[in-house]
């Protein structure tokens, strides 16, 4: 049996993630969900604000929010999109022997599911949760388009950073999931230039419109009317991001930059370490049959990491960040993997000993962190 085990050495690693997983969600259980549960808190009571959509659906089941429903709702989306992300995996390469490599650098990956479970509660996970369903979903339909404009509306009013965080990575899943094989006529290319349009003026409205219209101290006595134990002042802490405009986000972010800066080695590594998985990708992109499709991708890819370079200008959360644009460029090798080929990508090789080095570093790392790296 030890033999058998050491001679696939990748099932093993799979098995230790879930340990990880296990650990890394007993020990986020254990930590205060201070932004986390604010977010339930906060609807649209006085009208209409940024960050308020998850707990104005929370208010129209409870009055009373309990802090274990963080825990509760952010642990049934992780496992949400675990499942559609495992069945997406299977639909696009299967779960053959020779793709548990692949399998283990992204889905084991600290960047991912490991982060998500680190990041309990907060925001990112839904706009992973909604690219998933876009590539499952069939995409030939005008509808296609519409559904994608809905989901990025929910995700803006969710938090309006997802402008530039799951949305740009939504446009592309839209244009090689739906463009490139529909083409553009006038009916869809209509569809898109306006839901480009109502998302731009939406991001807009929440960014400068959607400020708290009271003074803080009434905004914090609403937020105890909906508390289950309002003693937990606490979890109250962060109202002040409600009323916090982007000038003064700007200056904090700017005033941590040479300390949080140190951390761009660490996240480099991290990177460096799933390297067999973007070798892999780079050979999907060259191994696409017309060569326009390779030029729109590769713009693709830049497009979206300049928006989480524009993201590191004005918000501090590094970690998360770097993790979610890792997350984005999996689920693009996705799409990637849907478009013709002019022939077959070899898979990442299960017997190279580098390659079975970086992926047991990567299951050892039990996440990357919300700010500085671990």
């Amino acid at each position: 049996m030890e033999l058998r085990a050491w001679q696939n050495p990748w099932r093993v690693m799979l098995a230790v993630n879930v340990a990880v997983f296990i650990g890394v969600c007993w020990h986020k259980i254990l930590l205060p969900p201070f932004v986390p549960y604010i977010h339930l808190l906060v609807d649209y009571h006085f009208g209409f604000i940024k960050r308020a959509l998850i707990g104005a659906i929370v208010s129209l089941f409870t009055d009373k929010v309990p802090v274990w429903l963080v825990f509760a709702l952010a642990g049934s989306v992780w496992l949400v999109t675990l499942g559609l992300f495992v069945r997406l995996f299977q639909k696009t390469f299967g779960f053959d022997e020779k793709n548990l490599p692949l399998f283990l650098f992204m889905a084991a990956s600290p960047f991912f599911f490991k982060n998500f479970m680190h990041t309990l509660g907060h925001f990112d996970i839904y706009g992973c949760l909604l690219a998933i369903v876009l590539l499952l979903v069939p995409a030939r339909s005008i509808w296609f388009v519409w559904l994608a404009a809905l989901f990025s509306v929910i995700l803006i009013l969710i938090h309006h950073i997802h402008l530039m965080m799951y949305v740009p990575t939504i446009a592309v899943i839209v244009v090689l999931r739906h463009y490139l094989v529909a083409g553009m006529n006038r009916s869809n290319l209509a569809a898109g230039i306006i839901a480009t349009l109502a998302l731009g003026a939406l991001f807009v409205a929440a960014q400068f419109w959607g400020t708290m219209p009271i003074p803080e101290s009434e905004f914090v006595a609403h937020l105890k009317t909906r508390m289950a134990d309002p003693s937990r002042t606490d979890l109250l802490s962060f109202s002040y991001i409600w009323y916090q405009p982007l000038s003064k986000e700007v200056a904090d972010t700017w005033g941590r930059m040479s300390s949080n800066i140190l951390g761009v080695p660490v996240f480099a590594l991290l990177i460096w370490l799933h390297t067999p998985l973007w070798r892999y990708f780079a050979d999907c992109i060259h191994a696409l049959r017309e060569g326009w499709h390779q030029r729109l991708v590769i713009a693709a890819l830049i497009g979206v990491s300049l928006g989480y370079l524009i993201m590191f200008a004005i918000v501090f959360d590094y970690s998360r960040w770097v993790s979610n644009w890792a997350v984005c460029m999996f689920l693009i090798l996705h799409a990637v993997k849907t478009l013709p080929a002019s022939g077959e990508v070899k898979p990442i090789s299960s017997g190279d000993r580098k390659t079975t080095i970086f992926g047991a570093i990567v299951t050892l790392i039990p996440r990357v962190g919300i700010v500085r790296p671990f």
